[in-house]
This record gives structure tokens, sequence and C-alpha cells, in this order.
């Protein structure tokens, strides 16, 4: 059966039509394609077309957006061939602010800016300018991302995410997956420390130092590294305060392009960073004195394969099985870390995160059997899972996702955060949202958590947000992301390059690789002036 808002939608079990049955809010979502019931034949035919049938809709949740600041404009900032088609205003990523009220966006041709308290961005950071092997022309490409250390107003420590090419490259990569050399690489992606000799200082001055260099072997720089991440829950003198995560991605070894993409056996291993989340140390062992990484970094001993007592894993590796868990982000609550995972041709997730949990890329994509697992079978192809497995009563030993839609109704999944600010409507919500058609979701957040119950059937539910604007006499003008990004731009957003982040003080920014403009979910105003919330 499948849940869409108040309706638990019930699949006949030999695959007939589908009957209505209401229930309260409160229950979880049981997703099953022909659950009970299911012949051995319908197991072994693929789902052709639409595996989620039941449409997500807006159901009455409204939430005002409003513009904050736009970012200097960069289009030809980078030659033609080193920028995207269409090139955006600014392709803004990340808004990160620091506990002493500054506020940091990135531009991922390169810039790292700071933002007064008017939200006026000024230069901090020319990070491109060190790297001359960067690569800008491809969606996830140029200066992905950026986090500051829990500790920077001290140390004045940074960390970014880039990729290069690697053709010329002089520096060597610290890992290349296995099989191939360093002759076979084509793109690099890069973890960098960056240290402000000033922390206090409103423009970076200071020194850098590489952490980890990853080979990329496939033809296009698809699925890098796309966020580095501390974990905000951690306190200091708690085990995970201080370690840097990294997002999970398969390289681009499904659809990079060239004679090595699609290729199933460089996932589901433990002697590989492909498909892993990393959790390190980013000091270096000669600083630790602990355990050396792959890169110079230190592999944190309470890792459960840093323990494991196993040569042949690795153990900065935290949980694995991932295409494109591209960002990251924990419940300020209680610390239940999420992963947004971009499916590959039919299912996008929301994940809990548990350490060596293994959550199926390549053999799983949702809550579906992949098609490369059965002979003759496609990398684009589902297949029903066993009722028996669907159900929870036969374990296969992959983590399944809490919340999922499929490519009827977007092609890849935003970034997104448990809410518990000021909006009413959103408190106790998961928002996120997808990336290429800008629609804005949400999920209950304890059904999600209800959903991590080891039984795959169990997903929460998925509503969109209707936005909406307010002209200065207070009226409201319901619209969609793209549609502000057209109107910023003057021109058609063939996608809405949607993502998001949250300040200090738990408001959500939404984003846009397309018109570089900043904008902000806010409590419903009547019209009163944009804040730019800031917790001071």
């Amino acid at each position: 059966m499948v849940w869409r808002g108040n309706n638990i939608v019930r699949r006949h079990p030999c695959g007939g039509g589908l009957v209505h049955t209401r229930l309260p809010l409160v229950m979880l979502l049981f997703v099953g394609i022909c659950a009970a019931g299911n012949t051995d034949a319908q197991i072994g035919q693929p789902i052709t077309s639409n595996p989620i049938p039941v449409p997500i809709t807006k159901r009455g949740l409204t939430v005002e957006i409003r513009d904050v600041v736009r970012l200097p404009e960069t289009r030809g900032l980078r030659p033609p061939d080193q920028d995207v088609v269409p090139a955006g205003w600014a392709r803004v990523s990340f808004v990160r602010d620091l506990p002493d009220g500054r506020r940091f966006v990135n531009d991922s041709r390169g810039m790292l800016y700071l933002l007064d308290r008017n939200n006026q961005p000024s230069l901090y950071a020319n990070v491109g300018a060190a790297f001359p092997f960067a690569v800008y022309n491809r969606l996830e490409s140029g200066f992905i991302g950026f986090d500051f250390h829990p500790e920077f107003a001290k140390n004045g420590l940074f960390y970014t995410v880039h990729g290069e090419r690697a053709s010329g490259n002089p520096t060597a990569p610290n890992f290349i997956p296995p099989g191939f050399t360093r002759a076979d690489a084509n793109h690099h992606n890069v973890i960098t420390e960056w240290h402000a000799t000033n922390p206090a200082a409103n423009t970076f001055e200071g020194t850098r130092r590489e952490l980890l260099r990853v080979a990329q072997i496939v033809t296009n720089l698809t699925h890098p590294f796309g966020d580095v991440e501390f974990n905000p829950t951690a306190k200091p003198g708690s085990p995970d305060y201080g370690l840097l995560y990294t997002s999970g991605s398969d390289m681009g070894f499904s659809n990079g392009g060239g004679p090595n993409a699609s290729n199933p056996g460089q996932t589901q291993r433990l002697d590989t960073v492909v498909g892993a989340i990393l959790r390190i140390d980013p000091r270096s062992p000669s600083v630790s004195g602990g355990m050396k990484g792959l890169g110079d970094y230190t592999i944190p001993s309470i890792n459960k394969f840093a323990a494991d007592g196993d040569p042949k894993t690795l153990g900065e590796i935290y949980a694995y099985g991932f295409r494109n868990a591209h960002r990251l982000s924990w419940d300020l609550t209680d610390g239940t870390m999420f992963a947004s995972d971009i499916g590959m041709n039919n299912i996008e997730e929301i994940n809990i995160v548990h350490e060596g949990h293994n959550y199926g890329w390549m053999k799983r994509e949702g809550l579906f059997e992949n098609g490369v697992t059965r002979p003759g079978g496609a990398l684009n192809q589902l297949f029903p899972l066993a009722p028996d497995i669907l159900d929870g009563r036969t374990k296969d030993g992959f983590t399944y996702p809490v919340a999922m839609y499929d490519h009827s109704e977007g092609q890849a999944v935003s970034g997104g955060f448990a809410y518990h600010g000021r909006i009413p409507a959103l408190r106790g919500k998961f928002v996120f949202g997808d990336i290429v058609r800008g629609r804005l979701f949400v999920a209950d957040l304890a059904a999600m958590k209800k959903a991590d119950d080891g039984i795959p059937q169990t997903v929460a539910p998925v509503e969109e947000i209707q936005l909406y604007v307010r002209d200065q006499s207070g009226n409201r003008t319901y619209v969609t992301l793209r549609e502000l990004i057209e109107a910023a731009n003057g021109a058609t957003a063939a996608r809405a390059d949607l993502h998001i982040s949250r300040s200090r003080d738990g408001e959500l920014f939404i984003t846009s690789r397309q018109d570089g403009v900043i904008r902000m979910l806010v409590p419903d105003s009547s019209g009163t002036a944009p804040s730019g919330a800031r917790g001071r």
C-alpha cells in the first residue's frame, strides 16, 4: 500500500486498482509494489513506469518566501568552455552562519563572500584563485562547498571541496578506485583545510593544507564530494566533536560517461571511498599522533571500520552504499543524521544515517531492486523486492529510505533539514526539495523516525509546500521558485538549481545557482520588511 496525504492507497495483491482509505495523519506510509500475494512472475518483471503512482500534492501548507540579497554577478568570470550552459547570474550552493553572527556564502565559480549585518556581500576569499586546475563546467563543480570548524573563532580553520582536471595536474591522488591507475584518472576531488591567521578578520589571510585528493575515473566530473560537515549537535568533550564528515558518492560510476561508467564492481565495497560517507579527524597525524588516513588526516579510533581489525576495510568509512548522498544534516534536538541521496533514473531518497550501515546502491534504489542485480538487467531498471524482504520478515543487509519520491515528481533531491524554527506550519517537519524542478517538500519528522524501523515498506508521507510572496500592500501571491528565478533573471529557467541551507537560529535559506538570489522561508509577516534573521 502507498500513503499520500491523508490516504493510504491499498494496491490489489495481484496488481489491480488502487483503493483509498482515510487514516489519521500520524500514520506512517507503507509502500509496497503488490506487497501482499506477490507472485514470482510479478517479482521477476521490471517496473516500466511510475513506481510510486500516487502524486505528491499540496494539502494546504503555505509558507512565505522573501528575498534577502542577490550576490554579485559572476557570469563571464570563467571562460565559456569552463561554465555551465546556460550560465546563471551567480551559482550559490551554501549559506553558513558563525556563532559570532557573521554569515558566509559561496559562489561555485570560486568566490567565498561575507555578508554584513545588512546582508550585503563582500569578498572574503577568492578560493578559485588558489586552484588553477579547477573545473567549473559541470553541474556540481568548481568551489562546491565549505564548512567552518566548530572552534573557528580560536583556530581559524575552515574546509572546502572542489574538483580539478587530472590532465597535466602535478599532484598525485591519495586514492585511486580499485583496478585503476593514476593514468586512468580524468578528474580529482579535493578537500582542503584553510587556516585564517586572524579568524575575526573580514578578509581571509592565511595558509592552506590539502587533506584528501581522490581520483575520478569516469569522463565527466559527476558526483564529486558535494559536502563537508561537522556534526552541529556534538559538544566539546563528546567523541564526535571536531570530526569532519564528507558526502557519499559513487564518483560517477553510474552515469559519469566513458567506458568505465555503469560499473557495479566499484560499489558495495569497504576498500574504497566510492559510495561512502567518510568521517575523519582533520588534524594531521603528525599533530594528533593517531592513525593516518588515505590523506593528511587522522582516522578516528571510534569509527566502526577503524576498530574492526580488518586491514581490507577503510577506517574512515562511516556508512556506505550511496549513489550521491550530496548533502548531510542533523536534527538539532536529538542528533539524528540525514542524507539526501540522488537516485539514478527512478527514485530520490532521504535516509537516516547509521554508522556501518549499507544503503544499497547499486543493488537497491529506493525500495526496489536495481536491474544490475538481474541477468540481462540494466542500471535504469527497477524490480519489486520480494514480499518477505519488503515487510521485514527477511533481512537483506540493506538500510532503506525513510522518505522518497519518484521521477514523475522530480529528478534530483536537494539537501534538507529538520525544522524547529519560527514558522508554525513547518515545525516538526523535515524540509527538502527537488533541485531541478524547484519544488519544496516536507515529511513529518516523527513519521520519518518511526519509519527507521528496519522494515523497508515503512516510509513517511511527503507533501508539497505552496510558496507565496507579499507585495508592499501586504497582498499575497502564490508563486513557484522557478517563477521567482525567471523574474529575477528576465529569462526562462530550464532548471531551478534549488539548494537549502540553515541559519544559526534554525531558519531556512532557499538558494539557486541560476539567479544568485538568497531567499528565506519566513513566518507570515503581512507585508513587513525582510530581516534575513540571524541568531545573535
